[in-house]
């Protein structure tokens, strides 16, 4: 039994959890994961969806008030303050300010890497913590080493599919629901897409951030395990964890999490704003994402741009 994020976790020993899931699909040696479904030939396909011009900022804004899962927390200072006051520089009297950043990576829109969670220590494709895992950063599977994803978009309206401003949380949708809303919305979901689901859970940052803490609802393992045999590069939704919680089994913790992480190699994008995107009913679009680079992060605070 082990304890995860405060719950409880199953497992009878990591060659049990971990059985079938690897070596990847993509290679034994392979440290992308669903990434390698991304071609020239995508972005192409993608760039034909743009007829308007219109862009669409997906990430949220990200401040100390950005609810965040404990302990993770945002904190910015000022430093050089230009108040006025201070003694320019130069004959040009030149002024300015810099600004230092403590922040969990972990908080407001953000991408989850192949090493923010495994199962009994194992992560994709088989690599131990105790192999790549250090204080000062992921030698393995950090975001740093991610191309730049641009790709075709997906919004699922789950939202509208279900005839709901907003899902309550506890709400899952798997392959039937996703399937059934695909197809009303007239949209595939394809090899190497960028999947986003509507819930209008956002909605509820705005008014009540504990409620939005609480729960949500969102994706459930069997939708994962769709979604990742289709071969998406990642999934991501308008909520904190994308995945539905309470989770359909309360005996397990965050169980899409390492389903799309650890096992299959597919990418994670946390609070997407998409309500612009439904309010328009654009439900394909031209994705763009260039993740910061810093050397052996988790995780990285993202805003990617939707292109239509």
């Amino acid at each position: 039994m082990k304890m995860i994020f405060g719950l409880v976790l199953m497992c009878a020993g990591a060659q049990a959890c971990a059985a079938h899931w690897y070596p990847s699909r993509y290679g034994a040696d392979d440290t992308l994961g669903a990434i390698n479904n991304l071609s020239a030939d995508k972005v192409l396909q993608a760039a034909k969806l743009i007829t308007t011009g219109k862009t669409y900022r997906l990430g949220v804004e990200t401040g100390p008030e950005s609810p965040a899962y404990p302990p993770r927390t945002y904190s910015m200072t000022v430093l050089q303050l230009d108040d006025g006051t201070g003694t320019p520089l130069g004959a040009n009297r030149a002024t300015g300010n810099d600004d230092l950043m403590n922040i969990w990576m972990g908080i407001g829109s953000q991408i989850d890497g192949l090493g923010h969670m495994g199962i009994d220590h194992v992560y994709y494709n088989g690599n131990h913590a105790r192999d790549f895992v250090t204080p000062k950063g992921l030698t393995k599977l950090s975001t740093h080493d991610l191309p730049p994803i641009v790709t075709r978009g997906v919004m699922i309206d789950m939202a509208a599919h279900m005839k709901q401003a907003i899902l309550p949380a506890g709400t899952a949708f798997n392959s039937a629901e996703i399937r059934a809303a695909a197809l009303a919305q007239g949209v595939t979901i394809g090899k190497g897409d960028v999947v986003l689901f509507h819930t209008g859970w956002l909605n509820i940052m705005d008014t009540d951030k504990v409620a939005f803490m609480a729960g949500e609802p969102g994706l459930g393992v069997d939708g994962a395990r769709y979604l990742a045999g289709l071969g998406v590069v990642a999934v991501g939704s308008d909520s904190w964890a994308l995945e539905v919680l309470p989770s359909e089994d309360p005996q397990l913790a965050f169980p899409v999490h390492p389903e799309l992480l650890a096992k299959n190699g597919v990418y994670i994008l946390e609070n997407m704003d998409t309500r612009e995107l439904a309010k328009d009913g654009v439900h394909e679009f031209m994705f763009v994402l260039g993740q910061p680079r810093f050397v052996g992060s988790v995780q990285a605070v993202i805003n990617p741009v939707g292109i239509r």
